[in-house]
């Protein structure tokens, strides 16, 4: 591939014009399954190499480059990446080698380790009876109007969770999800005595309301679970990411990821973006660590970060806060569902939870108003959030407000989160090869948008990639770039919240591999 660092920016330049939205419609793909002999949980030895959409085959692709004390041990050929397992007493600098050579290779995209997240739960002491967070975002008053839909899906990427449980079953699907820590078709927890995390994410979404039986979530959509993490709460990139595509593949409408800690990686940053691309409201808990910056996957701009309040609507003394957060919902002592081994139900405190709140009226919206997009559901939410006082670095738009949210008519919301106009422009172009490139500048119509999202739609046999920088007359290039989407293949997406409108913006559309026609769009939100 052309080493596009050194090209001649004046080669192509294009004005985008409004011409009016395009819209298309993402491929779906299977996953694959896990590996015999690749035990759930963290795996510290292993490397996660993406492979170009023009590989033939991405497995033998990274295979030839693999030195002999190590194996191709799994691959994900919607996602396009496959793991590299390295001994356990191979040294760190065989594996840096190995990331360093490979990522020099034609078709080898990025090479890096296989992160571990981990649950963000935070340690309590239990100072409440019984519920309180449902009154506190307004569901029980919401449920006037609707208790929620089944025909709505909620996914739990976590551990496995009782989907039997008394307060859960009536919820639960009748095919209640896939378990890729393990690799096999049953999320049950594998022992349910120390398995609680995934329990009660899902009750404090969508324990079953109005059945007589323990406590309500908020909502009664569908619950399904993508175990990844194992009874520990920790879990690997790849099997988190697995799960997230597998979601969204599932038609989930909300992913809700009560975990975080791993850093930015590629992989799940192209599983969050796959799961977004493909119509599903991403809701991540914002971190546990008390840190003025939120924790990925929250951080990735396509998905919405939630930190976690008291019973006071004060900020929990352990969530973190920034300009990434869009949302608050309670996390402190919050009462829910765990498995009947450990008593039935119990309070645990966590941005954890409050993820799954936020979640949970996601789907009682979602009930009210079921042709709203993810995209507009996101803004709805938003729009109708109570502002409880906090700075918007530690409530977003503010708390999630479930009365709100179902009664207000989309659009019509006056909270920090949008539901105003809308404005777009696309253009078509072509490029002919991996030296092949075109520039762009977006005169902004908005004077102060909310939200700037670029979309690209390229071919499916070529690789194309997408890069903007804001604020700067620069043009954007692989080095050169503020943000940035490098999937596997020619659909590429890049979400700003509140963009620099000083300058225009600056848009790069870069052929890795392979030619062929594209439209490149643009959405202003106001």
């Amino acid at each position: 591939m052309t080493d596009n660092t050194e090209r001649v920016d004046t080669m192509r330049r294009g004005f985008l014009k409004l011409t009016g939205a395009v819209a298309g419609a993402a491929a779906f793909g299977g996953v694959a399954a896990a590996r015999k002999g690749r035990a759930p949980g963290p795996k510290e030895g292993e490397v996660l190499v993406g492979v170009s959409v023009s590989a033939d085959d991405i497995e033998q692709e990274v295979a030839q480059y693999v030195p002999g004390n190590a194996e191709v041990v799994h691959s994900n050929e919607t996602l396009s990446y496959v793991a590299v397992k390295f001994p356990s007493e191979a040294a760190d600098v065989a594996r840096e080698n190995f990331v360093e050579a490979v990522t020099k290779k034609e078709k080898i995209k990025y090479a890096e380790a296989n992160a571990t997240y981990e649950t963000q739960l935070a340690p309590n002491d239990p100072q409440f009876a019984s519920q309180y967070a449902p009154q506190q975002v307004n569901s029980d008053r919401a449920w006037d109007t609707t208790l929620g839909d089944s025909s709505v899906t909620v996914a739990v990427v976590d551990t496995g969770a009782q989907y039997d449980h008394p307060d859960l079953q009536g919820n639960y699907a009748s095919d209640p999800g896939r378990d890729f820590a393990d690799g096999d078709s049953d999320p049950y927890p594998d022992v349910p005595g120390d398995e609680y995390h995934g329990t009660h994410v899902s009750g404090c979404a969508s324990a079953v309301v109005d059945n007589g039986t323990g406590v309500a979530g908020q909502s009664n959509s569908s619950l399904i679970n993508g175990r990844s993490l194992d009874e520990s709460g920790s879990g690997s990139t790849a099997d988190i990411a697995d799960a997230i595509q597998w979601a969204a593949d599932r038609g989930a409408d909300v992913i809700n990821l009560s975990l975080g800690g791993g850093g930015y990686t590629s992989t799940m940053k192209n599983a969050v973006s796959y799961a977004d691309d493909n119509g599903a409201l991403v809701v991540a808990a914002a971190g546990n660590s008390g840190a003025a910056s939120v924790s990925y996957p929250a951080a990735y701009s396509e998905a919405v970060a939630v930190s976690a309040v008291d019973s006071e609507e004060n900020l929990a003394s352990f969530s973190q806060y920034g300009d990434s957060v869009e949302l608050c919902a309670p996390g402190v002592n919050v009462l829910s569902t765990t498995t009947e081994a450990r008593g039935a139900y119990e309070e645990l405190s966590g941005t954890s939870m409050a993820t799954p709140v936020a979640s949970g009226v996601a789907g009682l919206a979602l009930a009210a108003w079921p042709n709203l997009t993810n995209t507009e559901l996101r803004d709805h939410l938003k729009a109708t959030a109570a502002d409880i006082g906090l700075s918007s670095s530690q409530q977003g738009s503010g708390q999630v407000d479930a009365l709100a949210a179902v009664t207000t008519e989309p659009g019509t919301g006056d909270g920090g989160g949008g539901g105003g106009d809308t404005t777009s422009g696309s253009v078509d172009g072509s490029l002919s090869g991996s030296y092949d490139y075109d520039d762009y500048s977006w005169s902004w119509n908005f004077s102060a948008p909310s939200r700037v999202v670029v979309e690209l739609d390229g071919p499916a046999d070529a690789d194309f990639d997408l890069y903007v920088n804001t604020g700067t007359t620069r043009n954007a290039y692989p080095s050169d770039y503020d943000y940035a989407s490098y999937t596997m293949d020619s659909r590429e997406s890049i979400t700003i919240d509140k963009p620099d409108t000083s300058t225009d913006m600056q848009i790069d559309v870069d052929s890795y591999a392979g030619s062929g026609s594209y439209t490149l769009t643009i959405t202003e939100y106001q």
